[in-house]
């Protein structure tokens, strides 16, 4: 790491990784010296891989090759996975919480930026994180009109247009 160098990063589990999460990328490259995004895998997102028109686009390999694709020509972007398998609660449900330690332990703790699109993850941020800012990129998807859950509804005809390497 160079002195003074800005550092942000972007997570998310990228069900699939498309061209809203694409752009948040870029928004993240121009503002930073170096980006990460991190890949994070559960058994909750897991059973989101099942029961769509494109089943084989959201299994870990098929979300990491669209994210390591997509990113490639960003020389200041680097890829991360971050298994949180371990990082359940007594439900079951994703402990973010129990998530910080290994997001410093992949990245550092020397990032500037917390990049997302939503300002729902503005608490568990500054509770995690509270020397980065978090800056929401396109909240309202103005610019890009899309979410995951929206492209996972879709045919694969429709959904391709979405997938951000597509």
């Amino acid at each position: 790491m160079k002195k003074n160098e800005v550092i942000g990063f972007f997570g998310g589990k990228f069900l699939p990784f498309h061209k809203g999460h694409l752009f948040c990328v870029k928004v993240a490259a121009s503002m930073c010296d170096k980006v990460y995004v991190i890949l994070f895998d559960s058994p909750c997102n897991r059973k989101l891989e099942h029961g769509t028109n494109i089943d084989d686009l959201l299994t870990v390999s098929a979300r990491e090759k669209q994210i390591k694709e997509a990113v490639a020509h960003y020389k200041n972007v680097e890829y991360r996975f971050i298994n949180t398998d371990e990082c359940l609660d007594k439900n079951g449900d994703e402990d973010w919480d129990k998530e910080t330690p290994l997001v410093i332990n992949a990245i550092g703790s020397n990032f500037k930026y917390v990049f997302s699109s939503e300002p729902s993850y503005g608490d568990y941020f500054k509770r995690a994180y509270p020397w980065a800012e978090h800056v929401i990129v396109d909240e309202k998807r103005v610019i890009v009109p899309i979410s995951g859950t929206k492209v996972r509804s879709m045919t694969r005809k429709e959904a391709e247009v979405w997938i951000a390497n597509s």
